[in-house]
């Protein structure tokens, strides 16, 4: 039922014109898909609209079929949200994202600055070595495109030839030839003049790059006046490159801290903390935790409360706690945290800088969260605890709170079973689900099924909880025979009948031997079909688990002390089990296999 509760639609409309990360979750809370937005309302909604060109992919349309439900994170740019696009892509491995095989992670620049001659190269990783290495980063395309243009502009090798060692062995190659390498591999450079262009690099690198582009801009120009668009576009696309390698990613730092970023929303009745993971400088996560508290208490005691929870029970402490204000037992709680992780646990509360933006963020992200639960909580309450105050008010009864509804599934007669399930303020209670395996009926006699089943049900000292009203997967046949058990064992319970339509849609209730109809549009009667739906399910469920596992089995593979050799004598000695069930103890034990407490064990299996 929880997915049910995710109106997709509704959803939709309140998604925020912003910048993000949308998550894509199945019915059983696996992540689907991972994707970035820059504007999130229009972005998500494309998956959800037929004949858009997005989906005309097999692949897209096989998930979007899958989707139960998503969740976003809002950013503050599309840099930041492709950032933390690729850390939680890495972090969750969805089914339907494009994934890196080699799986290393951001591409680096790295600097060869142990060599005479050093050479700027592409790397997946940085390695624990004398060379020098810039990011990550986060688009590889970009990273090709910024060493191609500073190769280019500073004329650096781009060979894998051991300088100084094989100078002049070979010719020139065609990069001298064309004026994009100095050709150091022939001694045409000296070393000292070579790695001045490399320090140019390494300064560009750094940050220092308003001088090329200065200078790209106005040879684009040229080219454009020149008419040689060709190369003003090339150009344009190198100076695209520059800009995207150097935009200031805050989401992703450069110090390789690991920190949590605690931020929280209040409304009048729930607090919601926000808690953003920060691992080696890359966002890989949030998690959301709602606290009950008075809503007279301070602030401060409220993030407290939660530091210590929280922490105490996490196995992971990273190195800096960043939080809103300053909480009240600060200095006990980072000596405890770093006796705890071994090294010194900082809570800070930054007043500015990207850590005072990062913590915005999740504030941000807190505050969507309350706002959509409180809307879901509402939304939910109305579909459950609504409804089933709704059933109540159409039957004129006290309460329908707990309410169990009855299936019996069969194929002709043969491994008769029946389910019971249980709705609790509307909502599933899957560990007061029953299976029954029928043991006194034997053909297709449902009216008959239905008696052991609820006689069992209502005599059994373990289900103790009684039902506010029965619902019966029939009419008045089903009804009446639930009304003469109940009397039987002298208890008073409301039972109806789920009526189907032509179609096998709910579409009444039969209650004190008239149809109760349901008002247009009512959470009543769509309960009561998730009701009836859920007891044909798990009654069908059942049914085909013991059609899988009882093709060579019998009934009497359930009964404890019969094995596969006692059940063979007992058929050979009685011939069917009809005949087994009506033996008494005594006859039972005629079979020279069955002992005396097996005997009784099969005759209360039958009987009780």
């Amino acid at each position: 039922m929880e997915d049910k509760l995710f109106d997709i639609e509704e959803e939709l409309k309140k998604l925020p014109n912003s910048p993000g990360v949308y998550i894509m979750h199945d019915s059983h809370d696996n992540i689907l898909y991972v994707g970035k937005a820059v504007n999130l309302h229009n972005r998500v909604r494309q998956y959800f609209r037929t004949g858009h060109g997005h989906n005309n992919s097999a692949k897209i349309a096989k998930m979007v079929s899958q989707i139960a439900y998503f969740e976003y994170i809002v950013t503050s740019s599309e840099m930041e949200a492709l950032v933390l696009e690729c850390n939680l892509i890495k972090e969750h491995r969805p089914k339907y994202n494009t994934m890196m095989t080699d799986d290393k992670g951001y591409p680096y620049i790295r600097v060869t600055v142990e060599e005479d001659y050093p050479r700027l190269l592409y790397s997946h990783s940085m390695k624990r070595d004398k060379s020098k290495y810039f990011g990550p980063y986060t688009n590889a395309k970009a990273v090709k495109d910024i060493l191609d243009l500073l190769n280019r502009i500073y004329k650096l090798r781009t060979c894998n030839k051991r300088l100084p060692k094989e100078i002049g062995k070979d010719r020139p190659c065609l990069y001298y030839q064309i004026g994009q390498c100095d050709a150091p591999c022939n001694g045409y450079i000296s070393v000292e003049d070579y790695r001045k262009n490399v320090q140019k690099a390494i300064n560009f690198l750094n940050g220092e790059y308003k001088e090329t582009l200065s200078a790209l801009n106005s040879d684009m120009k040229r080219y454009a006046a020149e008419m040689e668009f060709e190369k003003a576009a090339e150009i344009r696309d190198l100076i695209d490159s520059i800009n995207h390698i150097t935009d200031k990613q805050k989401m992703n730092n450069t110090n390789g801290e690991d920190r949590d970023v605690i931020a929280f929303a209040t409304n009048e009745t729930d607090t919601v903390v926000s808690i953003f993971f920060v691992r080696e400088g890359k966002l890989l996560g949030r998690e959301h935790h709602h606290m009950n508290v008075d809503m007279t208490e301070a602030p401060a005691h409220i993030l407290n409360a939660f530091v210590e929870q929280f922490y105490s029970g996490t196995p992971y402490l990273p190195r800096e706690i960043v939080v809103p204000l300053e909480i009240e037992d600060q200095h006990i709680i980072e000596e405890y945290l770093s006796k705890r992780r071994g090294t010194n646990v900082k809570i800070l509360v930054p007043q500015k800088g990207d850590k005072h933006k990062l913590l915005k963020l999740a504030e941000d992200n807190a505050k969507l969260v309350l706002e959509q639960d409180m809307e879901r909580i509402k939304r939910q309450e109305k579909r459950t605890i609504g409804a089933t105050k709704e059933i109540a008010e159409i039957l004129g009864i006290e309460s329908a709170s707990r309410m169990e509804a009855f299936d019996i599934s069969n194929i002709s007669g043969t491994l008769s079973v029946a389910s019971m399930v249980v709705f609790e303020n509307g909502k599933p209670k899957k560990n007061a689900y029953r299976k029954f395996r029928l043991k006194t009926v034997t053909g297709p006699d449902d009216y008959a099924s239905m008696k052991e089943v609820l006689s069992r049900r209502f005599t059994d000292e373990k289900m103790d909880v009684l039902p506010d009203v029965i619902m019966m997967d029939g009419g008045k046949g089903q009804v009446n025979v639930a009304l003469m058990v109940l009397d039987s064992l002298g208890l008073e319970i409301p039972v109806c009948g789920m009526v189907k339509d032509d179609n096998h849609r709910t579409r009444a209730l039969y209650y004190n031997n008239e149809e109760v109809e349901f008002p247009k549009g009512s959470e009543a009667i769509l309960m009561v079909t998730a009701l009836q739906d859920e007891a044909h399910r798990f009654a069908i469920e059942y049914h085909k688990q013991l059609r899988r596992t009882n093709q060579v089995r019998s009934i009497l593979d359930e009964i404890p002390g019969v094995g596969p050799a006692r059940r063979k004598a007992l058929l050979k000695y009685f011939k069917d089990v009809d005949n087994i069930r009506e033996a008494t103890v005594e006859e039972l034990m005629d079979v020279p296999e069955i002992p005396k407490s097996t005997a009784q064990y099969i005759y209360r299996f039958f009987h009780e």
